[in-house]
């Protein structure tokens, strides 16, 4: 059972080889919607070929708010994105995952997150709920890979967002 207004959805990706600057996630709300950044999670999966000290990298990543005349980034997919509770409504949000070319604002777009992850320990991002991040339409959020691997490292990610009523 959920707690709370709105409905939760994790937006996933499985075992992705990044190579290159990319938006990680993509999150547009539906038209009078918001949603909420509840969590993050995104974790090394290549195994032993990215767990040594030799193969160890610092990458960046931001949560980007794009507040205006959005252009969604290219070269990703579109995950099926599913409710966590049962029997729940889809998602009126449009996600997107793991888009090399990155998505643009003709607006000023706004840093809300900067952090960044070492490839050989997973990287949660669990803000307590007074910090969470809200996006509303015609805005959207982005989590955006600032710094390209040294080589391929192979990813998961999960996105959970609460979209409310």
């Amino acid at each position: 059972m959920q707690v709370g207004l709105g409905r939760i959805y994790p937006v996933v990706f499985v075992a992705v080889s990044l190579t290159a600057v990319q938006d990680l996630f993509y999150i547009k709300p539906a038209a009078d919607k918001i949603v909420v950044f509840e969590a993050m999670v995104l974790s090394n999966v290549g195994g032993v070929a990215d767990a040594g000290d030799a193969q160890e990298e610092l990458l960046r990543f931001e949560i980007i708010y794009l507040p205006s005349t959005v252009t969604v980034g290219s070269g990703g997919t579109a995950p099926t994105v599913k409710p966590v509770g049962v029997n729940d409504a889809a998602a009126g949000f449009t996600a997107r995952v793991n888009d090399t070319t990155v998505a643009t604002t003709s607006g000023t777009s706004e840093t809300r997150h900067a952090d960044g992850i070492n490839i050989r320990i997973p990287q949660p991002w669990v803000p307590p709920p007074e910090h969470r991040l809200i996006a509303q339409n015609p805005g959207a959020m982005v989590v955006r890979l600032n710094t390209a691997p040294a080589d391929a490292v192979l990813v998961s990610g999960t996105l959970y967002v609460r979209e409310m009523p």
